[in-house]
């Protein structure tokens, strides 16, 4: 008696490079024999620095040997690839978690339209978010634009228990048809270190961070002279753990609450952009259009002092000088050197968000550009351009010994080397909301 062949299936991983909580995988397991593929795609690529690309790459490996070194991986358009594969496997599904961002939307549209001309389909199964944008809104059906209120909705709506990941022998991948692919690219040059790569990389930080930290994150996750940050955002950016399992991890209490909120913020900001996608790189509050910026000669030179860490004001540097050896900086001094930029230089913040970019391990265009927003005071919050931070002050509150200053700005120890102040930030302050009071009138 002979078996009946099990339908071929193709799992194409995106931002998903993990077997554990795969909604996508388990239903393409289910479908019958799977191929998995990763594309790369130059569209996507272009916009990646060389940690990021490390990083990802590292990803790749390792979650090809978690499937046994079956990941087909191709380059090119996704749209001419996927289909390409499903033809070469006889697949006639494709399975994919959703991808909410301008780009993603409009390539699986693409994908979509081709692979019916090849006789398959494209089925989204799950997201990168515990919940998927579009999803949280108000009661008249729009959405929200203040994070406070979303986030008490986004609690109520809930997510679903994290799925265990599946076992080699129910996996069946070796079943599918073997067909080409190409090699991993070989690591950029890179100077930054980066964090382990792979599940088991992520589950060791977390367990580290969990074990420690997690009991103290609401009072020390402000405080980059401390280990108080999970530092899980390189591995939620490349979906190598899902932040439902993260929230899974979580109880009620105050400081798994503060960090609860923490991944509702990344929510927050995917939905944002899901509505608008116009905003990944243009102001929400489009009167801000009028802000008189800086963009000449001097402007570019102050810029490339910041991306340096030669500003002269000890937090800013040492939170660039961070970012350009790990790939990865502080949360709280993410939003110093953001301010900074924007209201003591009165240069673009999409200067800055494309700089960040470049060279962030955890780059995410939703949560970079918007918290970019955020502090240029063109996004969500109601009323942030009078905040303007004070860098000193913030260093003070932050990084009171000055710890973290000492470890990324070696000069201070004898003052030798280290450039004076660029600008004197009371004055610019002062401009700052000057030219704010000119666009608005208040």
């Amino acid at each position: 008696m002979t078996s009946t062949p099990r339908p071929a299936a193709v799992m194409w991983f995106r931002r998903d490079l993990r077997l554990a909580d795969n909604p996508a995988l388990a239903a393409a397991l289910a479908e019958g024999t799977v191929t998995p593929l990763f594309v790369l795609d130059p569209g996507l690529l272009r916009g990646a620095g060389g940690p990021r690309l490390a990083f990802m790459f590292r990803c790749l490996r390792a979650l090809d040997e978690s499937l046994g070194g079956t990941l087909v991986v191709r380059a090119g358009d996704p749209v001419s690839v996927v289909p390409a594969v499903a033809r070469e496997v006889g697949a006639s599904a494709v399975f994919a978690a959703g991808d909410f961002a301008p780009y993603g939307v409009a390539r699986d549209r693409g994908v979509a339209d081709a692979l019916r001309d090849v006789g398959a389909t494209l089925r989204l199964v799950g997201s990168p978010y515990a919940v998927d944008p579009g999803t949280v809104r108000k009661d008249n059906g729009t959405q929200y634009l203040v994070f406070t209120p979303f986030s008490k909705v986004w609690l109520q709506h809930g997510w679903a228990a994290p799925i265990v990941a599946p076992s080699p022998a129910s996996m069946r991948l070796r079943g599918a048809p073997e067909i080409a692919g190409q090699p991993i690219p070989a690591d950029p040059e890179l100077t930054a270190t980066l964090p382990p790569a792979g599940e088991r990389g992520a589950w060791d930080r977390w367990e580290a961070f969990a074990a420690d930290a997690l009991s103290r994150y609401r009072d020390d996750r402000n405080r980059p002279d401390l280990e108080g940050c999970s530092r899980m955002s390189p591995y939620l950016r490349f979906g190598v753990v899902h932040p439902r399992q993260l929230l899974a991890e979580l109880r009620p209490d105050k400081h798994h609450d503060h960090y609860r909120s923490e991944l509702c913020w990344r929510e927050f900001y995917a939905d944002v952009l899901f509505h608008q996608p116009h905003t990944a790189w243009r102001n929400l509050q489009s009167k801000m259009d009028a802000l008189p910026l800086d963009t000449d000669a001097r402007a570019t030179a102050r810029f490339r002092a910041w991306c340096e860490g030669r500003t002269g004001f000890p937090i800013v540097d040492a939170g660039m000088r961070q970012l350009l050896a790990t790939g990865w900086m502080h949360n709280r001094v993410r939003m110093i050197v953001a301010s900074f930029l924007v209201k003591d230089l009165h240069l673009p913040w999409q200067w800055g968000a494309r700089f960040f970019m470049q060279h962030l391990v955890d780059g995410d265009l939703a949560s970079n550009n918007h918290g970019w927003q955020w502090t240029a005071g063109t996004g969500t919050d109601a009323a942030p351009y009078f905040r303007v931070f004070n860098p000193d002050m913030q260093a003070e509150k932050f990084d009171p010994d000055g710890a973290y200053r000492r470890a990324w700005v070696p000069e201070l120890a004898d003052a030798v080397g280290y450039p004076a102040p660029m600008v004197d930030h009371a004055v610019e302050r002062e401009e700052a909301l000057a030219r704010y009071k000119r666009v608005t009138g208040k």
